[in-house]
């Protein structure tokens, strides 16, 4: 049985695999085709980290596959009351089909895992996301990018820039990350996914400097630089990430055919500027959407290879 917690646990080709099988999905439910992939099948959903694009997207997703969708937030189950996560995990996945989680600590959601009778999903955890970066490279791959693709990532070196280590080392285009000094990505993950891209080809440049890293790069991507528990430190992050902006003269660098990317929410004048999010290069609603039709394959997948 497989479970998605971090794409550093699956191959080039079963990411792409997935990723086709999500083209495919999206490409029925926009000719409002929606098959019974998981006819019955129960989603449980765990929040212990509130969120709209992880709900909305997964708890339509499993209907429109021709499921159910159980959402359970800490205060809703006995997990929020002290109850250990190895119970919590044998007494759900006894009841449910599949199971999605955004919670703090990747521990948490490994340990839920090593005790689950059913597939789960990492919806968010403190150190990866990787579904949002499925449906980034969803994204990516409709923009006809994905050939020489170059990712610059400007921003701080949280969960965001695990996952497109893990996505880049996988797939092997060339990544380069551009963080302030103190906020850089985090070592162990790093050595990792270079070991990985020695593999693939990839090329991974870590920088202090933001126009280096965006300069000719066909994708350019951010993240807000105040997380969920993070709203104390803001106004020393404001500081710290002054010249990390997303704006105009900043895009003019990357290439002409250059895209903008966001996993959002966006704080607008912080980590990018208005004329970026609205602008003709900006993709980010586009992508929103995708987390649907991406999350979508990773179900489909997983419940595929439970079965066989």
């Amino acid at each position: 049985m497989r479970h998605f917690l971090t794409l550093a646990d699956y191959t080039k080709e079963e990411i792409l695999e997935i990723l086709e099988l999500s083209r495919k999905i999206k490409k029925e439910t926009k000719n409002r085709v929606f098959k019974d992939y998981m006819h019955k099948k129960t989603l449980g959903m765990i929040f212990e980290k509130s969120s709209t694009r992880t709900r909305v997207s997964f708890e339509t997703g499993i209907y429109q596959l021709g499921g159910v969708g159980l959402f359970l937030s800490s205060n809703d189950i006995q997990l929020g009351r002290g109850e250990p996560m190895s119970d919590t995990s044998r007494v759900i996945t006894r009841m449910v089909d599949m199971v999605m989680i955004r919670t703090f600590e990747q521990s948490k959601l490994e340990e839920f895992a090593k005790y689950s009778k059913v597939p789960v999903i990492n919806g968010l955890t403190d150190e990866y996301h990787p579904v949002q970066l499925m449906a980034d490279y969803l994204t990516i791959q409709e923009a006809g990018l994905d050939k020489n693709l170059i990712v610059a990532y400007v921003g701080d070196g949280n969960n965001m820039t695990h996952s497109w280590l893990n996505l880049a080392a996988k797939l092997g285009f060339e990544l380069r990350i551009a963080t302030p000094k103190g906020y850089e990505v985090n070592e162990d993950i790093l050595v990792n996914a270079l070991e990985m891209a020695k593999k693939s080809g990839a090329k991974i440049i870590i920088t202090n400097d933001p126009k280096i890293a965006v300069k000719d790069a066909t994708v350019v991507t951010t993240d807000t630089w105040v997380s969920m528990g993070q709203e104390e430190e803001k106004e020393q992050r404001i500081k710290d990430f002054n010249g990390y902006i997303v704006d105009k003269s900043m895009m003019e660098l990357a290439q002409e055919k250059a895209i903008f990317l966001h996993c959002l929410p966006a704080y607008r004048g912080y980590e990018v500027s208005e004329e970026v999010m609205e602008g003709p290069q900006s993709l980010i609603f586009q992508e929103a959407e995708n987390r649907l039709h991406a999350q979508k394959g990773v179900m489909v997948w997983l419940d595929r290879q439970r079965d066989k």
